[in-house]
């Protein structure tokens, strides 16, 4: 006999704005008490001195996960110039120092070699795994990793500002997988002064904007009320990159149940999208010859 769930079948997304000195999945189980949901997670990890938004999926928006994670999303962020920790980030200790400081036009000018496709190696103290286990546990352990170096998108790199000498402001929009950390520690690297980040910030990721989020305090406020149940958007956002196509009623009825459904539009063969019905996300898939052939079926 099957364990039954404990909580409410609820689906959607709520946007926290993450504060500093928490982790995501702190974040997350904290949406999932506050709501009583049966299931939950997040798209896209924010290092726990990082802020800004954290998209937290529930129920069958859990399914349109890998869709935000692959979306483009934005950072803003500080770089202290003239010293490099091990952790790539203010958290760290300092492990090297350097008097060198450079000019404004000297860091735009090495901003370019960041932008467009690159390769970027992941910090030491990261989640990536290595031989099973993660970077960041052998790094505690004092390990020293040679880590692969791994392709990012970066579509926008651009300074914002230039406190000081020894600080400067970036922006960043970049695609899956980037580590902002990685950005400070080479810049410093190519700039020759040596950096890390002293703060950071995720203004949007995907559709969602750190306009939209919600505090832990609200959160807490508003736990196990309809007020934060009425803050929930829909699962329907996390698709918007995807092509949707309406399905017919019977399209519908075939797609719940995991056949391909007839769908109205169209597209090139095997493109990916998704069938709705009424406004309704009803199933992600690929589209042959006027039907939609599920690969997640949405249980409304």
């Amino acid at each position: 006999m099957g364990r039954t769930r404990k909580g409410r079948e609820i689906s959607g997304w709520l946007v926290v704005d993450k504060p500093a000195g928490v982790t995501s999945t702190a974040v997350v189980n904290k949406v999932k008490w506050a709501l009583s949901a049966q299931k939950a997670g997040h798209a896209g990890t924010l290092d726990p001195d990082a802020t800004g938004v954290l998209a937290v999926a529930l129920g069958e928006a859990t399914k349109t996960i890998p869709y935000i994670t692959d979306a483009l999303k934005c950072y803003r962020f500080r770089v202290v110039l003239g010293a490099a920790t091990e952790t790539d980030d203010a958290s760290g200790r300092v492990i090297a120092t350097s008097t060198l400081r450079p000019t404004d036009a000297q860091i735009e000018a090495a901003l370019g070699a960041f932008r467009g496709e690159i390769l970027q190696v992941p910090p030491q103290y990261s989640a990536v795994k290595v031989d099973g286990e993660r970077a960041y546990d052998l790094a505690r352990e004092g390990e020293v990793m040679d880590l692969a170096a791994r392709p990012l998108w970066v579509e926008r790199l651009v300074m914002l500002g230039r406190p000081d000498a020894d600080h400067v402001d970036l922006e960043m929009v970049c695609g899956k997988g980037g580590y902002v950390r990685s950005i400070a520690r080479d810049l410093g690297q190519v700039l020759g002064c040596l950096g890390h980040v002293e703060w950071l910030r995720r203004e949007w990721s995907g559709p969602f904007e750190a306009g939209q989020g919600v505090s832990l305090e609200v959160i807490d406020a508003e736990a196990k009320t309809d007020a934060l149940d009425a803050r929930l958007l829909p699962l329907e956002l996390g698709l918007q990159d995807l092509p949707e196509f309406r399905a017919t009623p019977e399209g519908a009825v075939r797609l719940r149940n995991g056949n391909p459904g007839q769908v109205i539009g169209h597209a090139d063969w095997g493109t990916e999208g998704w069938a709705s019905l009424n406004g309704l996300a009803v199933a992600v898939g690929h589209y042959r010859g006027g039907e939609l052939h599920p690969s997640r079926v949405f249980v409304r």
